[in-house]
């Protein structure tokens, strides 16, 4: 039987927000003010994550992805409902959660600026008293699965964006944690240090069998890295499945592409079982002389933008 490492039971999380009024006598009148509203961030989600999973965590802005993930870390206590990370209530035990977890969050480095990354390494070593010989393994596992030489020894302020993306997902798994938390881990990087990334994260899933919860925008880092993703959107998880059952669910829809005669590319998805492929095509023809017709399957990032839009999927 799979170990549980995640589990949410009914969350919730209700902020209160003050109710700002306009000028400077607005701005006095605020600071005396209990005019509150509240604001439903998060609401009524149950998830559960078993050891070794790597799981694309979804939804548009203000979905309330960071604030779901900022209570499973400890940040944020819930309003109601439960949480328990590798047999932890996080907000409660934050010390002992953070003992076990790791996390990457957008552009916010945990690694000293001045210090080569090897420095870096050996205080997160004593921080989190990583056992020497686990460490040395560890470090071996970083060099058979990615050339992490030539940054060793370089101080964090020289590197590049990728490298310092790159050091901070392995300082997040330096220590062995039961679970990592990825916000957005290739923002920002070129094709090849994005490819370099989600490598090295497969790489260190399937040696460790560490689970991964990973928030992104980019559908290539869930097409590469997640088997199974959750959708969330207004604060209600409204998808929790594998992406095969996603696209299967949506196996009707195709992305139609057209060249026109000055070049541009008309793009369209459509349902084939309400739209056929070749009227568009005919109506399309009579405003413009089509060079060239492609015919894909729809991709991920399609689908899930039709979801945000709207869409439903079970």
């Amino acid at each position: 039987m799979a170990k549980e490492v995640l589990v949410m039971k009914d969350v919730s999380k209700e902020f209160k927000v003050l109710k700002r009024h306009e000028g400077l006598k607005g701005s006095i009148r605020d600071l005396f003010s209990r005019d509150y509203t509240s604001v439903m961030a998060v609401k009524n989600v149950s998830l559960t994550v078993e050891e070794g999973e790597i799981i694309g965590y979804l939804g548009p802005n203000g979905a309330g992805k960071s604030t779901t993930i900022k209570m499973m870390t400890g940040v944020l206590e819930q309003t109601s409902g439960e949480i328990t990370v590798n047999g932890l209530v996080p907000y409660k035990e934050r010390t002992k959660n953070s003992e076990k977890i790791g996390v990457v969050f957008g552009q916010r480095s945990q690694l000293w600026w001045a210090l080569p990354l090897i420095e870096s390494f050996k205080l997160l070593r004593d921080i989190y008293m990583v056992p020497e010989k686990d460490y040395q393994d560890m470090l071996e596992l970083y060099r058979s699965l990615v050339d992490i030489e030539p940054i060793l020894h370089k101080p964090v302020r020289q590197m590049s964006l990728g490298q310092r993306t790159l050091s901070d997902i392995l300082a997040a798994f330096l220590h062995d944690p039961g679970i990592v938390f990825l916000d957005e881990p290739t923002i920002g990087l070129d094709v090849s240090m994005k490819a370099k990334i989600r490598e090295l994260i497969k790489g260190l899933n399937e040696a460790k069998k560490t689970t991964v919860i990973l928030t992104t925008h980019d559908m290539g880092d869930v097409d590469a890295l997640c088997r199974r993703i959750v959708i969330i959107d207004e604060g209600q998880k409204i998808y929790d499945n594998d992406i095969d059952h996603l696209k299967n669910y949506f196996g009707s829809y195709r992305t139609l592409k057209l060249r026109l005669e000055d070049g541009s590319w008309h793009e369209q998805v459509i349902d084939e079982n309400k739209t056929d492929v070749m009227h568009v095509i005919q109506e399309t023809q009579k405003k413009h002389r089509i060079t060239d017709i492609q015919l894909e399957e729809i991709s991920t990032e399609e689908i899930i933008r039709k979801i945000y839009e709207g869409g439903k999927a079970s």
